[in-house]
């Protein structure tokens, strides 16, 4: 039987055919997630857990890379704007990328980076190391415990994080503004919540939800399904890293068009 089935002709190609199997996995994977997350036990503690590992312990790498994007683009947008005396617009013109676009995307790359390797390697090694196994056997649900409880923390997560990213780029925007137009910090805020609307604010906490779940999901099924050996362990980590940072940008481009959509009504 063994023998019949691997003499079998692929359908389209190997390849192809490999593809698609991945596709239908991966649906079943999530699938499973959204028949599991609502069922008993639920793992609460583990979740406050991994909230902590996802966003406490992100917050040095986070604070940084939101300080110096509010920095250098304040940086590189001054010139463009003081060719036509419009450097009093800065303000407002950060406070509308980084909350429609950057804060969003920017905060999940990096937890795409940090967070979904981090996920996948450690899921991963627990599937070589047979863990996982032995969880089910002593009549725990490894599922649950594993994957529901990091999809959940990484979902809501990464939402706050975009909400602190955000603050932290308007920070090292007004410092760079403040060191070059002497603008107070009253009036540059003034001019930020003037140019943001609530549509901005609720597209970007839709936006960072889902890239949090793609995030979560993404690390867990490459972890969870990864294969033996160490090497499967890296590569589980490895391509959480790519197919997350793909899906993002995926996401973010299709999210755009439907805001842009709602707005232009």
């Amino acid at each position: 039987m063994a023998g019949e089935a691997s003499d079998r002709k692929p359908f389209i190609s190997k390849k192809i055919d490999k593809f698609f199997k991945g596709l239908a996995d991966a649906w079943n994977f999530v699938k499973r997630f959204w028949q599991e997350v609502f069922l008993p036990p639920y793992e609460f503690k583990e979740v406050i857990h991994q909230c902590y590992r996802i966003g406490v312990e992100s917050l040095p790498l986070i604070s940084l890379t939101g300080f110096i994007v509010g920095i250098v683009f304040t940086n590189q947008s001054r010139p463009s704007l003081s060719e036509f005396g419009a450097t009093s617009w800065l303000p407002s013109l950060i406070s509308i990328a980084v909350v429609r676009a950057m804060g969003p995307l920017v905060t999940a790359l990096i937890a795409a980076g940090k967070v979904g390797s981090s996920i996948g390697a450690e899921i991963g090694s627990m599937k070589v190391t047979e863990q996982i196994d032995a969880m089910e056997v002593s009549a725990t649900n490894p599922f649950k415990f594993l994957v529901v409880t990091r999809v959940i923390a990484t979902t809501f997560m990464i939402p706050i994080l975009v909400m602190y990213t955000d603050f932290v780029a308007l920070i090292g925007s007004f410092l760079n503004v403040n060191a070059n137009e002497l603008v107070s910090l009253s009036t540059f805020f003034v001019q930020v919540f003037e140019s943001v609307s609530f549509l901005d604010i609720w597209s970007s906490v839709l936006k960072s939800l889902l890239f949090g779940f793609t995030i979560g999901i993404v690390g867990c099924y490459k972890g969870y399904n990864s294969s033996k050996g160490t090497e499967g362990v890296g590569r589980a980590a490895n391509s959480a890293v790519v197919i997350s940072m793909f899906l993002i940008f995926i996401e973010e481009l299709l999210a755009l068009q439907i805001v842009n959509a709602i707005r232009g009504m």
